[in-house]
């Protein structure tokens, strides 16, 4: 015989209960050599003890036996066993057709008469090995397919063709509230609330008559479920269909979408809020670009004399152009720098063009605009902020000019051939960072000749880099200003620094402003 195992690590074991001491002795060693585990026990009340302790997978029970009958004796075995198969073989003496109805009736499997024959006994072993076999691996492949269902975060039912719940997962029961003995045998549309609930039956019967399915084998579908307190819920609904013994069962997949329902809720309440915020802030934007723009684009700018470029880096600019005229034909001009870029680097040069406008037309001196801004700037902006400036003034007859420059680069006065006739240094603090007194502000005099051209421009010019981190630098601005005559050097320094930065952007808002020198009706 092979070893009646179901694998080769775990041996069957049986239970042999007979009062008989020789009985016990031949039938255990008879068992071991068919290497079996062998538990002895001396009555049916040993026997039951033995089972209970040692929990066999076999028992071979004589019938006749003191203090309890192996009639008896197997019942309560069969009862202690509950789902899982023990097979009991009977050996009795007896052969009475009353006894044998009698043992299958206590829960017998099988009957051996005594004298036991050991062929037959042999080959009813092997055949309840390989039963057992059988049924350990069917119990093993159950309790994974449970352990796997009852641990599933998903809740899963099945129900029949009338809607009746036949089983469900702990998951349906926590998700709903119910437990499975209350569930099982009740209809499914025990779950669902109006207008499902009373739906269902109609559904399933269109269904089942040949209708298109709505929900079977159709994916997850979101729906409402209903718990036993009666509180309603969003869920995630898939239903397949299987065959069972030739009925038709249904397989119901629930996840309870409560938390992901009130997520994406939240998301969708974000949205619209940052969507209003979006639009608030664009027509704020809009409103202060308008604001901006008015401040900017003033009359003196088109002046004859007077050419600029400006390129912000964001929607706002923190570099501004300014030009006027008083009303003694002097020249006035500013470009300032404001620190940062955007609205809030626009927003520090609102005073001083304001003022610088106010006073220029006025006639102010240069020192004074420039005492005036500065006390300004020092009054309002917070610290760390500052406005780097270059003011000038060139008189009306054109053969001076004024110029005073703080923290923007050094301006440059060209020639009419476009060579560098002087270069003015930056010697002063940027606007804002200081209170400076008026006396101490002095302002450099230049000599003028016709033709000469101040050009005067932001840090974001010769700083701007290209893919490759290279600047554009100030060669390439001399050489694009060298190339040019005076009204086409904007257009010309636009053109290279484009050719050099490609299709990048800038990092920070570049200016340019150049002033030609030529003196103006009034003081002819």
């Amino acid at each position: 015989m092979s070893d009646p195992q179901t694998n080769e690590h775990t041996p069957l074991k049986v239970l042999v209960v007979d009062d008989t001491a020789t009985n016990r002795m031949i039938l255990q060693v008879f068992l071991r050599k068919l290497k079996l585990t062998v538990i002895t026990a001396d009555d049916g009340v040993q026997g039951v003890a033995a089972f209970e302790r040692e929990s066999p997978d076999l028992v071979i029970m004589d019938v006749m036996m003191p203090v309890m009958d192996g009639f008896e004796a197997t019942r309560r075995i069969k009862a202690l066993a509950g789902e899982r198969w023990v097979p009991v073989i009977f050996l009795s003496a007896l052969d009475k057709e009353e006894n044998l109805v009698a043992g299958l009736d206590a829960g017998g499997d099988d009957y051996l008469h005594k004298p036991v024959n050991f062929v037959i006994l042999e080959a009813k072993m092997r055949s309840l090995s390989r039963a057992l076999a059988t049924q350990r691996a069917l119990d093993y492949e159950r309790r994974r397919a449970s352990a796997i269902s009852d641990n599933l975060i998903d809740g899963v039912m099945t129900i029949d063709e009338l809607g009746i719940i036949q089983w469900s997962n702990p998951a349906v029961e926590a998700m709903f509230g119910y437990t499975r003995a209350e569930l099982v045998g009740q209809h499914i549309k025990l779950l669902m609330p109006e207008p499902d609930h009373g739906g269902h039956d109609g559904y399933l019967s269109r269904y089942l008559g040949g209708d298109s399915a709505k929900v079977v084998g159709r994916g997850q579908r979101a729906v409402h479920g209903r718990r036993k307190n009666g509180e309603t819920f969003p869920m995630d609904l898939g239903v397949a269909e299987m065959q069972v013994a030739g009925h038709r069962q249904f397989v119901g997949v629930v996840r309870d979408t409560t938390e992901r329902v009130a997520a994406d809720k939240q998301l969708a309440d974000n949205a619209e809020r940052l969507q209003i915020y979006h639009d608030s802030q664009e027509v704020e934007a809009a409103l202060a670009l308008k604001i901006v723009g008015r401040q900017m684009q003033r009359s003196g700018l088109q002046d004859p004399q007077v050419q600029h470029w400006l390129a912000p880096a964001a929607h706002f600019s923190g570099d501004i152009v300014a030009a006027r005229r008083c009303p003694k034909g002097h020249l006035y001009a500013m470009l300032a720098d404001a620190t940062g870029h955007g609205l809030g680097a626009a927003i520090c040069t609102l005073p001083v063009l304001t003022l610088f406008y106010g006073l220029s037309e006025a006639g102010v001196p240069l020192n004074g605009i420039i005492h005036e801004i500065n006390s300004q700037l020092c009054g309002t902006l917070p610290v760390g902020y500052f406005v780097a400036a270059t003011v000038l003034r060139v008189a009306a007859d054109g053969r001076s000019a004024e110029i005073w420059i703080g923290g923007t680069p050094n301006t440059l006065l060209l020639t009419g051939d476009g060579k560098v006739k002087q270069t003015i240094p930056s010697s002063n603090l940027p606007l804002g960072i200081d209170q400076v007194p008026l006396k101490d502000i002095e302002p450099l005099r230049v000599e003028l000749l016709p033709d000469d051209q101040f050009i005067v421009f932001s840090d974001g010019l010769p700083e701007a880099a290209n893919a490759d981190g290279v600047d554009f630098g100030y060669e390439q601005l001399l050489a694009a200003l060298a190339l040019a005559t005076p009204r086409r050097r904007i257009d010309s320094v636009q053109r290279a620094l484009t050719r050099h930065m490609g299709t990048r952007q800038p990092h920070d808002d570049v200016s340019i402003l150049a002033i030609a020198v030529a003196p103006t009706a009034t003081a002819a």
